[in-house]
Formats: C-alpha cells, sequence, structure tokens
C-alpha cells in the first residue's frame, strides 16, 4: 500500500539477478504480496502443514480457536486487498 494516499502500489520493472535483462512497465503486484509479511509467512506455514490448523496451534504454541481467528483475519486481509485491486481496475 502506497504510505501516502493508501493505494496498492505497482511494479514498473522487474531486472534479472542473473543477466541484468530487465523488463519495464507497469505491473500489478500479486494480491499475497500486498498484504503484511506475517500474514504472508502465516500462509506458508499454513500450506506446508497440509492446510491443518490443528498442527498450526501445535506448532505456534497456541490454541485452535486463536489460530483459527488469526486466519479468518487475514482472509479479510485478502479480501479487502482483492477489491482494492478489482476498484483500481476498472
Amino acid at each position: 500500500m502506497c504510505p501516502s494516499c493508501a493505494s496498492p502500489l505497482r511494479v514498473k520493472s522487474l531486472i534479472c539477478g542473473h543477466c541484468a535483462t530487465e523488463v519495464s512497465g507497469e505491473f500489478e503486484l500479486p494480491i499475497l504480496a500486498s498484504i503484511p509479511l506475517d500474514d504472508q509467512q502465516f500462509i506458508l506455514d499454513f500450506v506446508k502443514s497440509s492446510g491443518s490448523l490443528k498442527l498450526m496451534a501445535e506448532s505456534l504454541k497456541l490454541s485452535y480457536p486463536t489460530v483459527r481467528n488469526m486466519l479468518d483475519d487475514i482472509i479479510k486481509r485478502v479480501e479487502k486487498s482483492e477489491k482494492l485491486s478489482n476498484s483500481n481496475k476498472k
């Protein structure tokens, strides 16, 4: 999100770290890249636990309801990012 107006940020160029090829233009960030890093990490851990909130709760040493609430909060943030992204496409 833009620190000035809170609109979604866009990427202007991409560069290959190996051969230095650069692609310029205006690219939209994937939805998951637009959420906070701790949310991204939670999603990665969730996928690695085969989508088991029970395993997530055990590994985080939290209760199942707490982890469920964390996931619900992330879902809300993802949905908000999707709405912002879709409204900017119009």
